[in-house]
């Protein structure tokens, strides 16, 4: 569980949300806790310079500006740091309240730079801040600073939203990914904190390809769908691709489960079907959870990339507090006593199968042959199972 937590400070309903999500989570693990708060006076400064020409002509000599000057810095400077030290205070005096000792640390900067560089600095394993501050307006989804803050901090970052009566349980988003399995085992300790169920979900979409191809098809000549293989290509898909993508996203939530188990604990698993984040938005809206647990980057991540679409998209809409992990997790594929063998034909043939749809391939065959009792797997096999899937 967490250990030393960083709690963004702005007194917004948002922030004021997230330090009760820190207090309880600290209570439960005895977590070390601090608050912070980032004024700008170095900004406010300079913005008053900028102005200086539009002050009356009396106040625009070099001594009147000289002091006006003085008197702005100090009063700025003094005041925002008062205001800073103001919220950490609350915040520790929160707290307390819980039997907490907490810290306090007020940073002049820009406020997202500053949070960044506190939560590189120190050695806290969970930041959390609100999912809008104090310039929200009536269309704002997300705000700058917690964007920003989750795009750049490679820890764990609870974004919280400002209190509802109606969220229960915690759901957890998996999609094979160690990433997501790594949300998946912050969910289950979260669940012990809060005292509710985890519900593990898992969403692919069946129409992705055939939209794709669709799409191809009106563009491509009739030579350059030759060369592509265009119809057997469109054909794999169709028949196994598609098809087996339910069986691998099921593959997923049995992991979950499995790795709950481990863990003395049995959760709910929902397989969804559709666009990865449309469907955990619509769950979320549906089941009104108090908290989506997921990775920072899903099953398709690429080398340096900051935060998955799936990520980012439920970040800006699913209606609960969101905890995007950094942790990453493995679990051991379990292998089934009843698989059957391969012969070294059969495996010939799935090593010319594209690498995308290899996986697939293999599983349904393997299931195939488990229906039917074959103990071992050849071309000839192969073929009656492709055949028997049917477009």
């Amino acid at each position: 569980m967490y250990r030393n937590i960083l709690v963004c400070l702005d007194n917004s309903d948002h922030s004021n949300a997230g330090a009760d999500l820190a207090v309880a989570i600290a209570r439960s693990s005895e977590a070390r806790l601090t608050g912070c708060h980032v004024y700008a006076a170095r900004l406010h400064n300079s913005r008053f310079i900028e102005m200086e020409d539009g002050l009356p002509e009396a106040y625009r000599n070099e001594a009147s500006l000289k002091n006006t000057r003085e008197v702005h810095d100090t009063l700025i400077t003094r005041g925002l740091r008062i205001i800073s030290d103001s919220y950490t205070a609350v915040f520790q005096a929160r707290a307390g309240c819980s039997g907490l000792d907490a810290g306090g640390v007020s940073r002049e900067g820009k406020n997202f730079e500053e949070i960044v560089r506190e939560a590189v600095e120190t050695d806290y394993d969970l930041v959390v801040l609100g999912l809008l501050g104090l310039g929200r307006t009536g269309t704002s989804s997300i705000g700058s600073v917690a964007e920003r803050v989750v795009r750049r901090v490679r820890k764990d970052v609870l974004v919280s939203q400002e209190r509802f009566e109606t969220g229960r349980g915690i759901m957890a988003a998996v999609d094979g990914s160690p990433a997501s399995f790594g949300g998946l085992l912050a969910a289950l300790e979260l669940a012990d904190v809060f005292g509710f169920e985890v519900e593990a979900v898992s969403a692919f979409d069946p129409m992705f390809h055939q939209t794709a191809f669709r799409s191809i098809a009106g563009v491509l000549t009739e030579e350059a769908g030759r060369l592509f293989r265009f119809a057997e290509q469109e054909r794999l898909h169709d028949e196994i691709i598609d098809k087996g993508l339910a069986r691998i996203y099921r593959g997923h939530l049995e992991a979950a489960g499995r790795i709950a188990a481990s863990r003395g604990k049995k959760i709910k698993t929902t397989l969804l079907s559709g666009k990865a984040s449309d469907e955990i938005i619509k769950h979320a809206s549906k089941t009104r959870p108090f908290l989506l647990a997921l990775g920072r980057t899903g099953a398709h991540a690429t080398e340096g990339l900051d935060i998955g679409s799936t990520t980012e998209n439920c970040l800006r809409q699913v209606p609960c507090h969101v905890l995007v992990s950094a942790k990453e997790f493995a679990p051991e594929p379990t292998a089934r006593k009843d698989a059957p063998a391969w012969t070294e034909e059969a495996l010939g043939v799935l090593s010319r199968i594209p690498k995308f749809a290899s996986g697939i391939v293999k599983g349904l065959v393997e299931e195939a042959a488990r229906n039917e009792g074959v103990r071992e797997i050849t071309p000839e096999f192969m073929r009656k199972v492709r055949k028997n899937i049917g477009p």
